[in-house]
């Protein structure tokens, strides 16, 4: 388990604290528990905006199908000998 030691706002830690509070109850743990959490969900999100972004950067590549091998589109078709 690690340890670290963050600073951040005082209105975002009273809120933080009063709604972990709400949700876990004042127990012991609570709030390394709800921070962890809050960690996991934010982890989860930027690596689900990583994957789209791929994705999006993988459909603007054109794809090169090679040449055609047909004049028209009826030689596709055509079953006549």
């Amino acid at each position: 388990m690690g340890t670290m030691t963050i600073s951040i706002d005082d209105d975002t830690e009273k809120t933080f604290r009063e709604v972990a509070e709400r949700k876990l109850g004042k127990k012991k743990g609570y709030l390394g528990q709800a921070t962890t959490e809050a960690m996991r969900l934010w982890i989860q999100e930027m690596t689900q905006e990583e994957i789209a972004n791929d994705a999006l950067l993988l459909l603007e590549r054109t794809v090169d199908y090679g040449a055609w091998h047909y004049k028209d589109r009826q030689e596709l078709y055509d079953r006549s000998p």
